[in-house]
């Protein structure tokens, strides 16, 4: 039996035996020509469709009909009924009923163990026929045993025989292979579940984002139609419920099924169109797929699918992540106690791999808790768990304008923690928080650029920018203009006008929302305004010219911030354009053009300290010790004023004492009077209410009388910290992989999320620190630090300058966001070249050191999107 001899090899979607037909058969005339009427049927059917008597999903409905009606008959012809002991079972296009214009009949002829001869037979009978139609069949032949043994051993066949559904023939046979099918899957899911995760990214690296792909592969690529059918096989084996919590007014809130329903649509006026059963939407086809779904140009329809392609990424991504969290524990991982709630931040927790409410969280009451669960995903790396996404889109207010300082800072560690924002803002942005934050992002949101150099849709585009930027925040003095700047640079976009024009008025609205001050909206209005002013300069003008130079300080106000600013702009701008857009060339013009500008521009005015209150001086002339804890306007900010009597290493206790009792300092001022220094710091607890200020001070009078290493317990308390890290988490829930590696692993000495249990946190910059000296004229120095923040670093970086001899006679503190701008006065015994190197390396030294760069992406710890083979970009544009 040759026929039958080729039908046991397993191939794709559970099918095999998808060759051509042998050249010669014994089928009579009279079956060949039932068949050719249906492949006539077929082909009259698409030329009606292509007159608009039918849309997309009424046409794949019609089709669905017409081969059930055909293989049904032909079955019965056949011998094919009830307890006949054969089934027709459709799996693919026709088992989920949506059969496409040009797609395969994926059938499968089930027989309950008959004779060779008999089986031979029927499927003669049945495969015959639609060959010599030239109907393209994929098809194969088994008892239900054999298709369960191929299920069980390949998981692109079980996927496919999981979507199986009963055309014609003996039903119980049906049911016994799809029910058999079900319940296997479900009892082998622990094991296969790592080789599932693997089978959709090999498909994802293949077949790129369909997002961002310039002719998108709208079945197999990232957000494409597998995608949704893979979250169905996840909700057969009762790992998740296959949808997003997605509220109805969110982009693509209607839910993965809804962009299912598009993009099949989609990929189904494909079919008409071409032909041909492609699957990747050209530049040539895309104008008359839009009209012929009444979307629009090639541009609307580009629109369309990066939002449905973005709702399916984000509907899998939370699909695996609950899956391989619901896995069932076997071996020595029963014995393991549930995953604890690690405090992150104010209401923010890190639960068996997310990020979750503490359980004492009111959103309804706390309008900054959605950007505190934001900033908490960007600095661990965890994702942000699905029902906290809900729960805050029911119940988290709107923040009041201006916002709030605390709300600022937390939007500014989410922009500044580089590649590793992305995700957030994505999680944030399908569920309509983003939006709400950031009203203005709905006209640039899933917006395909007009030129092609362009990789990405525009919002992704802002996105890309602002994380390229985050690993420059210490070469400019402002490193939250930088990123703000970056985040809203194209943001007028789409509008109808100049976007730099229209952009300039967009930023002075959002910069007086979000709370900057008034002369910053002006710098941040300016940079949008002029985004483009250095590339398009430095590439198109002589920059030997002394006019050339003259009129970019001119236009710019001869403002040294907003020159420098734009240079980091410029660079970050370029980089997430596309690949080739930043190189040397370009990077040499726009440098040479700055730095004649920067000749130009008088020099900045020194920093000074700032005059004492009446309050500081009454406590300093009261002498001995003093702490005071006052609140501010700030929800969960306080101001801290330490007084003492001044000695060498007093500032390196002091603030010790600030992050023994975890209160990060968000700004800090350092002087004296009267023989005491006052030092006055603004604080904000890593997490609960700061202790009482008569505790701080007797851990000040101990700390400087020898009694406690503060610096000594810092460490402590850093390699002790629960707290996870971008760094600390190799692998984690949150990304398939890490769900992958916990389904799998039985290691007593890792918790239930895959997590080492004693994990060590190490902290990375995202950007590398950077020492600046200026010269006062007269004895002292003023050394300023821009690095990534750490709790304890100004205790850190003091206890070095206090080592190294050097006398700190005032210093001013910021954190701006998650990077640190501090300036010490300095009065260095032995001041030269020399000391002040070995001083800046020291200092450096105990800052976050920069963080690894991935090698499967293009920034710190990789970028999404870039995978795949062909011309990236975004869809059909």
């Amino acid at each position: 039996m040759p026929f039958l001899n080729t039908q046991h090899g397993p191939a794709s979607d559970g099918k095999s035996g998808a060759g051509p037909r042998p050249s010669s058969h014994p089928i009579p005339d009279g079956s060949a020509v039932a068949a050719t009427d249906l492949a006539q049927a077929r082909r009259q059917l698409l030329q009606s469709s292509r007159s608009g008597k039918l849309d997309a999903a009424g046409l794949r409905q019609v089709l669905v009909d017409l081969h059930e009606f055909w293989l049904t008959s032909k079955g019965a012809e056949l011998g094919i009924r009830s307890r006949s002991g054969f089934a027709i079972v459709a799996v693919g296009g026709l088992g989920r009923s949506e059969l496409l214009p040009y797609s395969d009949l994926d059938l499968i002829l089930l027989h309950d163990d008959l004779a060779p001869d008999r089986v031979a037979e029927v499927a003669d009978g049945l495969w015959y026929p639609l060959w010599d139609a030239n109907i393209p069949l994929d098809h194969s032949v088994r008892t239900v045993p054999q298709a369960l043994q191929v299920a069980s051993s390949d998981v692109t066949a079980a996927l496919g025989l999981l979507e199986a559904r009963h055309i014609a023939g003996d039903d119980d046979l049906s049911s016994l292979l799809i029910g058999g099918v079900r319940q296997q899957w479900r009892t082998e899911i622990r094991t296969r579940f790592p080789e599932v995760v693997s089978h959709a990214q090999d498909r994802w690296r293949r077949a790129g984002d369909i997002a961002h792909r310039a002719e998108p592969d709208l079945k197999n690529g990232r957000g494409g139609l597998r995608d949704v059918q893979l979250l169905g096989a996840l909700s057969i084996a009762q790992l998740s419920d296959g949808m997003a919590s997605l509220r109805p007014d969110s982009p693509g809130g209607a839910g993965p099924q809804a962009a299912y329903g598009r993009l099949l649509d989609i990929r189904t006026e494909l079919h008409r169109i071409a032909g041909r059963p492609r699957e990747q939407v050209r530049a040539q086809d895309a104008d008359e797929i839009g009209a012929a779904l009444r979307i629009g140009d090639r541009f609307d329809l580009a629109r369309v699918i990066s939002d449905a392609a973005r709702t399916v990424s984000y509907s899998i991504d939370v699909g695996l992540r609950t899956a391989g969290n619901s896995l069932p524990r076997r071996g020595l991982a029963k014995l393991r106690r549930s995953p604890i709630r690690r405090p992150l931040d104010e209401g923010v927790v890190e639960h068996n791999g997310e990020i979750v409410l503490a359980r004492n969280a009111i959103p309804s009451k706390d309008p900054g808790l959605i950007l505190r669960v934001a900033s908490s995903s960007a600095r661990t790396g965890l994702p942000i768990s699905a029902s906290t996404l809900s729960r805050l889109g029911d119940y988290a207010p709107e923040l009041r304008e201006p916002w709030p300082a605390e709300a600022l800072s937390d939007l500014l560690v989410l922009l500044g923690s580089g590649h590793h924002m992305v995700d957030p803002i994505e999680a944030l942005d399908r569920t309509g928080l983003w939006g709400r934050l950031l009203p203005e992002w709905g006209a640039v949101r899933d917006l395909p650029p007009r030129d092609p150099i362009h990789t990405w849709t525009v919002d992704r585009h802002l996105v890309e920018t602002t994380a390229h930027a985050g690993s420059m925040t210490t070469r400019v003095a402002r490193p939250d203009l930088l990123v703000l700047g970056a985040l809203i640079h194209d943001l007028g976009k789409g509008r109808g006008a100049d976007h730099s024009i229209v952009g300039a008025e967009l930023a002075i609205q959002v910069g007086s929302r979000i709370g900057l001050w008034p002369q910053d909206v002006t710098v941040l209005s300016e940079m949008v305004r002029h985004h483009l002013l250095l590339p398009t300069v430095a590439t198109r003008r002589d920059l030997d010219d002394p006019a050339t130079a003259q009129g970019v300080v001119e236009t710019l106000g001869h403002n040294r911030n907003l020159l420098e600013l734009l240079a980091a702009l410029a660079e970050a701008d370029s980089l997430a354009t596309g690949p080739g857009v930043w190189g040397e060339w370009k990077a040499s013009l726009i440098s040479d053009l700055v730095r004649r500008c920067m000749r130009l521009i008088d020099g900045a005015g020194l920093a000074t300290p700032e005059p004492l209150t009446d309050a500081q001086v009454s406590l300093a002339e009261g002498g001995g010790f003093a702490v005071r804890l006052e609140p501010t306007d700030g929800l969960h900010t306080y101001r801290v004023i330490m007084v003492a009597p001044d000695q060498p290493g007093l500032l390196s206790q002091m603030a010790g004492v600030l992050a023994l009792n975890g209160l990060r300092s968000h700004s800090a001022t350092v002087q004296s009077h009267a023989g005491s220094a006052v030092n006055t710091f603004v604080v904000v607890p890593v997490f609960g209410t700061p202790p009482e200020d008569g505790l701080m001070r007797q851990q000040l009078i101990a700390a400087v009388e020898g009694r406690i290493d503060v610096l000594a317990r810092l460490e402590v308390r850093e390699r002790e910290s629960p707290i996870p890290t971008i760094a600390s988490i190799e692998s984690s829930p949150g990304s398939v992989l890490g769900a992958a590696a916990a389904a799998g692993s039985t290691d007593p000495e890792t918790d239930g999320a895959g997590h080492p249990k004693n994990a060590v946190p190490a902290l990375y910059a995202v950007a590398p620190p950077r020492v600046i000296w200026v010269e006062t004229g007269g004895d002292d120095v003023l050394m300023e630090l821009r690095t990534d923040d750490r709790l304890g670093l100004l205790s850190r970086v003091s206890s070095v300058i206090e080592r190294r001899g050097a006398d700190v006679r005032w210093a001013k503190v910021s954190t701006l966001g998650s990077t640190v701008v501090d300036t010490f006065s300095l009065f260095i015994p032995d001041d030269s070249p020399e000391a002040r190197a070995a001083l800046a390396d020291a200092v450096t030294a105990v800052c976050p050191p920069p963080q690894p760069v991935s090698e499967t992406g293009s920034g710190p710890g990789g970028t999404e999107g870039q995978t795949g083979t062909g011309r990236p970009g975004v869809p059909i544009s």
